[in-house]
């Protein structure tokens, strides 16, 4: 892992809200907006995409390796980084499961399943 963290309070903002959005640059120039679920684990703040390494947003984040992520009045860019470390990996599905398991248990399943924590991807300052 290469970026350098994020600020506290950036990380308490993720850490409360239950949904983000995250804008990724479109090839023509454009910017793509989808909601997304964060969680913070051991200080660093990570995404995945729900639909897996199809997510349009995720492979532009990827390829790019930045993004902005809003909440409401508050713009944050980010860099992402892929995070394949299993431990690290298994800690995020609890916090996932902890997070959002009793909202939308269906789609918190999906989100801790094998596809889609091969997408994991840890929030960084640019």
């Amino acid at each position: 892992m290469t970026g350098s963290e994020l600020d506290q309070a950036t990380l308490d903002l993720f850490d409360r809200s239950v949904e983000v959005d995250i804008r990724t640059p479109r090839r023509d120039g454009s910017e793509s907006s989808r909601p997304i679920w964060v969680v913070v684990v051991d200080g660093n703040a990570y995404v995945r995409s729900y639909l897996g390494a199809q997510g349009a947003w995720y492979r532009r984040a990827l390829a790019d390796g930045r993004a902005t992520i809003a909440k409401q009045d508050t713009i944050v860019p980010v860099g992402l980084e892929p995070d394949h470390d299993e431990d690290v990996n298994r800690r995020v599905s609890e916090a996932f499961q902890s997070k959002y398991g009793e909202r939308s248990a269906a789609s918190t399943a999906t989100m801790i399943d094998p596809e889609r924590s091969e997408t994991t991807l840890r929030l960084t300052r640019p």
